[in-house]
């Protein structure tokens, strides 16, 4: 399996853990369950993918700019999930900043998976990007027992 999968996967989770969210109201055990479930999983995977994709494309000129983008958006999904954190769950806000949390990690996941998975296939071969895999997965496992 190649790194594009094992991101893929990850980010099909994120999907549904925020369209779950948004159909949630109230200050209530589901909604907190889930949020709870997608801080995870946004906290680890940006720990992983920040470790075992971006920084190894860092090394090619091509991929700085893209890389560098990638971890601004990283700081600004975690500075949304603060605000989320800060808000009552019972408060009309929550939903709103949620919407705006969704919006975010949306177009994060679509410039990786149309921008950033096209360059790395242009600069890694057939075994980085299948050793990328594993010690990305590996990394996640490891942050998801963390949290």
């Amino acid at each position: 399996m190649k790194i594009f999968e094992e991101l893929k996967e990850d980010h099909e989770k994120q999907r549904s853990l925020l369209k779950i969210l948004a159909e949630t109201s109230g200050d209530t055990p589901a909604r907190a369950g889930y949020f709870s479930e997608l801080k995870e999983q946004l906290e680890s995977h940006a720990v992983a993918e920040e470790r075992h994709f971006y920084a190894p494309l860092m090394k090619f000129d091509k991929a700085i700019d893209l890389s560098r983008h990638g971890i601004a958006e990283h700081h600004e999904i975690d500075e949304l999930i603060e605000t989320l954190q800060q808000t009552e769950m019972s408060s009309p806000g929550w939903l709103t900043h949620l919407k705006s949390l969704q919006e975010k990690v949306e177009h994060h996941l679509a410039d990786e998976e149309q921008e950033f998975f096209s360059v790395a296939e242009e600069v890694f071969d057939n075994g980085d990007l299948k050793k990328l895999a594993s010690e990305y997965r590996e990394e996640m496992q490891k942050e998801m027992a963390k949290r």
